[in-house]
């Protein structure tokens, strides 16, 4: 079977949709090939990099993406993770499912050093679980693989 292909967009592919690309990819596995884009690139935020560190992923090299490097790609899933992707997603000439998810821009958290941490594990967490339920409910076979 061929593996499902996802896109995760959000608005600069900065913080949100890069979390949630190596979740999914880890959840998933061979099942999907994942992707992520924003309406604008504004590379990888540093806090997003931390944070996936302290749950021992490494997206320090992931690149920044802008969705129209992927136009010629036959999604089966779009995942908008904020609301801003989902009002300004381009049409995409395809199947795809499309599901939006909105989380709270951990980029925009305001305070201390440990404040604004606080925020993003926040982020990360919820996007975690939605990234574990996502490939439960969406890509894994009869077993549950």
């Amino acid at each position: 079977m061929e593996p499902k292909k996802v896109l995760v967009l959000c608005t600069g592919n900065s913080c949100r949709s890069q979390m949630a690309e190596a979740y999914l990819r880890i959840y998933a596995g061979k099942v999907a090939e994942i992707f992520s884009a924003g309406i604008e690139s504004h590379g990888l935020n540093a806090y997003a990099v931390q944070i996936m560190k302290e749950d021992k992923i490494d997206i320090s090299n992931q690149s920044s993406n802008k969705v129209d490097e992927y136009q010629n790609i036959d999604f089966d899933y779009i995942i908008t993770v904020c609301d801003h992707a989902e009002i300004h997603c381009p049409v995409f000439p395809s199947k795809a499912i499309k599901i939006h998810q909105n989380f709270k821009d951990p980029a925009k958290a305001k305070g201390s050093e440990i404040e604004i941490l606080a925020e993003f594990l926040k982020v990360r967490n919820q996007i975690k679980d939605f990234c574990k339920e996502f490939v439960l409910m969406n890509l894994a076979d009869e077993d549950g693989r």
